[in-house]
């Protein structure tokens, strides 16, 4: 049994922040063993990159970048940790974060609570083997939000295997107005200039949000492949409310993640595969909870896929249950390598 693992029946049932915090807090004094090498047909080649597995951690869970060397050891094929602001912010005030298991689904409205850039690159400096990504935001009292996210690529360009724009938190006043075409183009437009004033130059993504319509999306799609921008995370939380939702936090504010999130964001990710055809490299986030949910987003036109929600409500366990599912699928289909399946499906799952 993993290290983790022992201490995952107290944490959960700790208050859902404090929990958080406790797991942070016991991978810094208590690193797990490595996992198993993966199955090599899981290995994945995107963003001029070589990732061992697919399965990435989402933005969210490390803040900080305090524990992506012991997410990586728990067999993540990549972390991603932000969002990360320029200057430290408190965020807004708790409680912020609700579990809702009935659902399988989390509300946070953390509001980009972190320490800086300054304390996060420091730590990054020491590098973990294997591949991490920073995920850079704006501070919500910035004055210049724009040169907020410049600042972010030219901070961790050096540290960082790829960066991550993210737009499309709900938690940041006005944040998501970032998405509108003649924004986001001036946004992108300087955050690419910065990104290629870096050495080395790394791969720059944006990370959107699953509330979008058709028109929205097409000029999101538009504007990253004329500034070229490397890949889109679809996506980030959802601001709407099913009416499947069981749990007493159902009302709660703030962006809800996990298994209701799961179809809205599949059927983004299908229509963006369709649209651009294997031109830019998509990650596909939301509502992954086990290797059927992973495959599925592959197949709806994930090159990579990302989770944290199921991590926090299921364990550290489903890392290895997603891997193992995956390996057994490639072995059954008698397909090569995993990327073999990606997009097969994004047909069915943009009509759906």
């Amino acid at each position: 049994m993993r290290t983790a693992e022992l201490f995952e029946p107290l944490v959960k049932r700790l208050p859902p922040e404090t929990a958080h915090r406790a797991a942070i807090l016991g991978l810094k004094l208590a690193p797990p063993f490595p996992a198993k090498r993966p199955d090599p047909r899981l290995a994945v080649a995107a963003l001029g990159l070589s990732f061992p597995n697919p399965l990435g951690l989402a933005a969210g869970f490390d803040k900080n970048a305090e524990v992506p060397g012991a997410m990586l050891r728990l067999g993540f094929g990549f972390v991603e940790v932000g969002t990360l602001t320029p200057r430290p912010q408190p965020g807004n005030p708790r409680p912020r974060l609700f579990r809702l298991r009935e659902d399988g689904a989390v509300i946070n409205r953390f509001g980009s609570n972190n320490e800086g850039y300054d304390r996060a690159r420091a730590r990054l400096q020491r590098r973990p083997e294997g591949l991490v990504g920073v995920n850079v935001g704006a501070n919500k009292d910035a004055a210049d939000r724009i040169a907020d996210y410049a600042l972010g690529v030219k901070t961790f360009a050096p540290v960082a295997d790829y960066l991550a724009i993210n737009v499309s938190s709900p938690n940041t006043p006005g944040l998501r107005d970032l998405q509108r075409r003649d924004a986001l183009d001036a946004l992108v437009a300087r955050v690419v200039e910065a990104s290629e004033a870096t050495a080395p130059r790394r791969p720059l993504l944006v990370k959107i949000a699953p509330d979008l319509d058709e028109r929205e999306l097409d000029d999101i799609l538009a504007i990253a492949l004329t500034r070229r921008v490397d890949g889109l995370i679809v996506s980030n939380t959802t601001v709407s409310r099913p009416p499947t939702l069981r749990s007493r936090h159902r009302g709660e504010t703030g962006g809800l993640s996990g298994r209701p999130l799961f179809a809205p964001s599949t059927r983004l990710l299908a229509q963006a595969c369709l649209k651009l055809g294997g031109a830019i490299t998509l990650i596909g986030c939301g509502g992954i909870e086990d290797a059927e949910t992973a495959l599925v987003k592959i197949e709806a036109g994930a090159d990579l896929v990302q989770l944290y929600t199921s991590l926090a409500l299921k364990g550290v366990g489903v890392v290895a249950e997603v891997l193992d599912g995956l390996a057994r699928t490639v072995e059954a289909r008698g397909v090569a390598s995993v990327a073999a399946l990606t997009g097969t499906r994004a047909h069915e799952w943009a009509q759906s």
